[in-house]
């Protein structure tokens, strides 16, 4: 039996704020359970629902030395779905209002917790042969790990992978804070190890000293090497390239699946979308107070609001995208002018335009279902989630050809009538214009060939289960 830890600080139905809770929470289940025992180790933060926090069980606690501080370490267990979640619980660098605040608060804070599952793993007699550190939170732990195989044998053989779920964000904060926080020997500190242009960097330690290194996409893996998209470690990315692969992510069929969803008005399948699937349209059209009629082409949008996303080309082509024949449908937060810019023409075009600026799971189920295309032009996207859920839904994306996006979505072709979606190269507003009116005339003059996409789209196979065979190869090469 090989044994896997997972050591991440976020993780659904606990809590969430990104697509890596979604992966830390769905892919563990996958794993084939009588050759590998998966477990997880999160933090117990204040902010977490009653309703989790209630079924937590004490299992033990110690106390553990960070640098000159002396720090209680709690260890909480809880079963969900035949996965041991471990939380590690400390209110004094756990508490406030959501998982992240101010980053100096979260440099030290994932500091203790990188340190914390170490030292937490003879104290529940659980020693995996493998950790899988998952982003920046997470980047000390192989650092700590190399620094405690000196003087304690436990640790000596415990490999560790690291998984870059987004390369943009590095924990990065000045180097003799982190050194007096980690409590970390002066070697570390040096430009081969854990320090980046002056700083100390979380997740660039967490890559040199990691045996393995994944992205969630094969094209990220490739892009991070190159000066644009690698966030200042390009360098680093392309002397660990023989260490480097990219898994795509997968979602959960069980909770995205157009036949039993109970979030969603009329349940549909690949059989018989043609005459169902405009039913969810219609009723949320209702719901949203737009014009009924199904025959409208409705694009939906479901996202964080930021440039990542390719917001600022929505921008630019938003007033000329509302004369054409559509209805455009938003779900999301995030900078100010862009929740003010939707609002603004949810307000100019009402019947037409519908800005839903909060979140809501109910709301993005019944956008998926309802809408007959999906746009999503990122500047970059390791993997991006949305689109295999609105593939799913036999709802096509129109994407920009980055990253997860270019290995998910297969761009239509006229000629031979294969694709699940369109796409455009280049970070273009304009081109991203042409798409969307490409897509629109196949829409409304070419229905037959739209409705013969929308059932390659619905075929798609991006279940977890795939994905969790490629890492079971993975743990069975390193071990």
């Amino acid at each position: 039996m090989k044994r896997i830890l997972f050591a991440a600080s976020e993780c659904v139905p606990f809590i969430k704020t990104g697509g890596l809770a979604d992966v830390v929470g769905s892919l563990p289940k996958y794993f084939d359970k009588e050759k590998y025992d998966v477990r997880v180790m999160l933090p117990k933060y204040m902010c977490m629902k009653e309703e989790w926090k209630e079924k937590l069980e004490y299992r033990t606690h110690f106390y553990m030395d960070l640098n000159w501080r002396t720090q209680y370490v709690g260890v909480l267990e809880y079963v969900h779905d035949g996965v041991t979640f471990y939380f590690i619980d400390n209110e004094f660098y756990f508490n406030g209002f959501a998982p992240y605040g101010n980053i100096y608060e979260d440099i030290e804070k994932f500091a203790f917790f990188s340190k914390a599952v170490l030292s937490t793993l003879p104290v529940i007699d659980f020693r995996p042969d493998i950790i899988h550190c998952h982003d920046w939170q997470t980047g000390l732990i192989p650092i700590y790990l190399d620094n405690f195989r000196y003087s304690n044998e436990y640790y000596r053989n415990i490999k560790t992978i690291m998984t870059i779920h987004n390369l943009k964000f590095q924990g990065t904060w000045d180097t003799k804070t982190v050194r007096d926080i980690t409590g970390l020997p002066d070697y570390y500190f040096v430009p081969d190890k854990l320090e980046a242009y002056k700083d100390a960097n979380y997740l660039k330690g967490g890559i040199v000293y990691a045996d393995r290194i994944t992205t969630v996409s094969n094209s990220y893996a490739e892009e991070i090497k190159m000066p644009f998209y690698g966030e200042n470690l390009d360098g680093l990315m392309r002397a660990r390239a023989n260490c480097l692969q990219g898994i795509v992510n997968g979602i959960d069929y069980d909770v995205y699946n157009p036949k039993t969803d109970e979030l969603i008005t009329n349940n549909f399948s690949v059989e018989n979308f043609r005459k169902e699937k405009a039913k969810n349209k219609l009723a949320l059209q209702e719901e949203l107070g737009l014009e009924k009629n199904a025959k409208t082409m409705m694009i939906g949008i479901v996202s964080r609001l930021t440039d990542q996303k390719g917001l600022d080309l929505i921008a630019y082509m938003m007033d000329e995208l509302c004369q054409e024949n559509i209805q455009l449908v938003l779900l999301g937060t995030g900078e100010e002018r862009y929740e003010n810019m939707f609002r603004h023409f949810a307000w100019k075009y009402q019947g037409k335009v519908s800005a839903n600026i909060y979140y809501s799971e109910a709301l993005s189920h019944k956008i998926y279902a309802s809408c007959d295309a999906f746009l999503m032009p990122s500047l970059f996207e390791p993997c991006g989630l949305s689109q295999l859920m609105s593939l799913r839904y036999g709802t096509l994306p129109i994407v920009r050809e980055t990253g997860g996006l270019k290995d998910t979505v297969v761009p239509y072709n006229e000629f031979d009538k294969t694709g699940t979606g369109f796409s455009f190269a280049n970070y273009n507003a304009h081109e991203m214009m042409d798409i969307i009116r490409y897509a629109e005339h196949i829409y409304y003059d070419k229905k037959r060939d739209w409705n013969k996409i929308v059932e390659h789209a619905m075929q798609q196979d991006f279940s977890w289960d795939n994905s969790a065979k490629q890492y079971e190869q993975l743990y069975d090469d390193l071990i």
